[in-house]
This record gives C-alpha cells, sequence and structure tokens, in this order.
C-alpha cells in the first residue's frame, strides 16, 4: 500500500444493534468505507452493558451490514463463552451435556443454537436425551415467535436458558444451564436489509439503568472492539 493510500484512510464509527443499545462499540480504519461491510466485530456482554465483570465470559460478534458516510450499521452475528469460562464449568463427577440444533427465527432467519447444561452428580444416557428433549422443545416453540433481536437478548441476557433450568432440573440436579453458543448461518446477501435510522432502545432491565447512568455522566468514549473474520 503507498503512502498516499495510508493517508487517505479513515475511521469509521461502529454501532451496536438497536436491541443492544445502539451505542459505538469499535472503530475501525478504512481505505474504503463500503469495503468495511461484512466485517465482524467482537466485544464482550462487559463493553455493552458495563455493569458486571463476570460479563467478561460471554463474546458478542456484530457483524457491518451498512455503511453510511462515517458510521457502520450492524447485525446480531452470534455469541459465545469464552474458553477459559467454559473449562471452568467443568468439574469430575458431573455429566455435561450438549444440545447442538438449527432454527429459524420470525423475520426469516436461519440460527445455530449451542447449549449446554452441567449437572451436580453424574447421570444416565437416558436422563441426558431427556435434557436435550427440553431444550430442544422449549427452542423449537420460542425462537420461531422471536426476532433475531428478540432472540439475541434472551440468549444472551439467559432467559431462554432459565426457561430450559425450570423444566429440565425436573430431571436431575443442575449445576449450570445455557445458551454456550449461537451462530447466525443466514448469509448476508440473503438477509433483510437493515432499517435506519437506528432507535436508540436497548436492552430493558439491567442495561436500560447503565444507559440511564452513561447518559448522566456525560459522553462515553468509543470501545475499540476487536475486528476479526467469523
Amino acid at each position: 500500500m503507498s503512502a498516499r493510500q495510508k493517508r487517505e484512510k479513515v475511521w469509521l464509527t461502529v454501532y451496536a444493534p438497536p436491541y443492544f443499545g445502539g451505542s459505538p462499540i469499535a472503530t475501525i480504519p478504512t481505505s474504503r468505507p463500503e469495503s468495511a461491510v461484512g466485517r465482524v466485530v467482537e466485544v464482550t456482554l462487559y463493553d455493552l452493558l458495563k455493569l458486571d465483570p463476570s460479563q467478561y465470559v460471554i463474546k458478542l460478534y456484530f457483524q457491518i451490514e451498512r455503511v453510511e458516510g462515517a458510521e457502520a450499521y450492524t447485525r446480531y452475528k452470534g455469541h459465545e463463552y469464552t474458553v477459559e469460562y467454559l473449562n471452568s464449568l467443568v468439574r469430575r463427577g458431573t455429566s455435561m451435556v450438549n444440545w447442538i440444533h438449527d432454527y429459524r427465527t420470525k423475520d426469516g432467519l436461519d440460527l445455530r443454537v449451542y447449549v449446554v447444561v452441567f449437572t451436580q452428580y453424574r447421570i444416565n444416557t437416558s436422563r441426558k436425551h431427556a435434557i436435550r428433549m427440553v431444550a430442544h422443545n422449549i427452542l423449537q416453540a420460542r425462537v420461531p415467535e422471536m426476532t433475531l433481536g428478540q432472540y439475541a437478548q434472551e440468549a444472551v441476557l439467559g432467559r431462554l436458558a432459565s426457561e430450559i433450568h425450570n423444566e429440565a432440573k425436573k430431571v436431575a440436579v443442575l449445576r449450570h444451564v445455557g445458551i454456550r453458543k449461537t451462530k447466525l448461518l443466514t448469509k448476508l446477501e440473503e438477509r433483510p436489509p437493515l432499517e435506519l435510522p437506528y432507535q436508540i432502545g436497548g436492552i430493558s432491565g439491567a442495561q436500560g439503568a447503565g444507559q440511564q447512568r452513561r447518559s448522566s455522566a456525560g459522553p462515553e468514549p468509543v470501545i475499540r472492539g476487536e475486528v476479526i473474520a467469523l
């Protein structure tokens, strides 16, 4: 790349989707703003909510789908537990139950959902199967009723996991239930276009309180999220 091309680079401000507050999550350099479409930005849940340091264990991925001037707008691409956190949940004398399946949201987007359940004690194969069916039945009923944004909130904030826990605890004594990972399978060119401008409304409850505190404290520095390929 020539020195002239380097000088002509501009910085894009990347925004989270409105269902995650619509706030800046990263700034990225680019020589051609339109080339940023398709790039994925990684942040932690703590970067968004600024409430509980334990939220560092959940990584979120947002894919740039639209660029307007020096602003880039994203869609939820997925999330996952950090490797360190997932490993910390594994203990001797207990069972880990995994369920992986594809579901479609109300707005026609395909997701691959990874559920993980850790029991207090070892359980047999039939009980593991029963727990998997509990997770599948709940997700099969709930995901088609939700848009992608609604699913993202329910999965990341633990509401879906709580529903699964409440039913699966009838099968075995549980230590942890979570949606450990989600991947958006629908290709970029097959998704409905993003609607602009973003309406800042974001996550209800805990995030709303955090948003109010940040507003009263004045402008917040831009988070320099990591740009990755997913």
